[in-house]
């Protein structure tokens, strides 16, 4: 007679635990904020010739989108202040997009740790689903893939702290 009485109690906590996890996982679930995603992104079809575009195509790139406008807004103090940053081009290549800047006369980029991060980091946190960003040198006619890498002890030696 006891043991019937076990096992309807042990299912009956199995149960009440279950109900609970389901609750609290649907919850987080519908909660998590939704990622940002270069698939979602509206862009740009006006994509005009230049060059830069000849460059990517014969890399191997399909130029998706043209130059884009990203409106920013900062509150400080509860002053609100404007900018905005600019994407020339979106590329594509096996259905991977990158972002694509290119190179400006007056503004050379010198490729060292702080600098790709200075230039750079706002466009990769910007649109974490992208695969990273194109740097197309017109001096050179080169493309630089530029990535954010995770961070790992063996790529970080925690020496350099510029």
């Amino acid at each position: 007679m006891m043991n019937g009485q076990s096992d309807t109690i042990v299912i009956g906590v199995l149960a009440v635990i279950l109900i609970i996890w389901l609750f609290y996982g649907l919850r987080n679930w519908l909660n998590r904020p939704v990622p940002v995603s270069l698939s979602g992104m509206q862009l740009n079809s006006d994509i005009p010739y230049s060059p830069v575009v000849d460059l990517l195509e014969a890399e191997g790139y399909e130029v998706i989108g043209g130059k884009m406008k990203i409106p920013l807004a900062f509150e400080v103090n509860e002053s609100v202040y404007y900018s905005r940053l600019f994407v020339d081009y979106v590329a594509e290549r096996d259905e991977i997009r990158y972002l694509v800047k290119t190179s400006r006369r007056r503004q050379p980029v010198e490729f060292t740790g702080p600098a790709i991060r200075d230039r750079f980091l706002y466009y990769l946190l910007l649109y974490p689903g992208c695969e990273g960003m194109l740097y197309v040198d017109t001096e050179e006619s080169s493309v630089k893939i530029i990535r954010l890498m995770d961070y790992e002890e063996d790529v970080y030696d925690g020496d350099d702290l510029s």
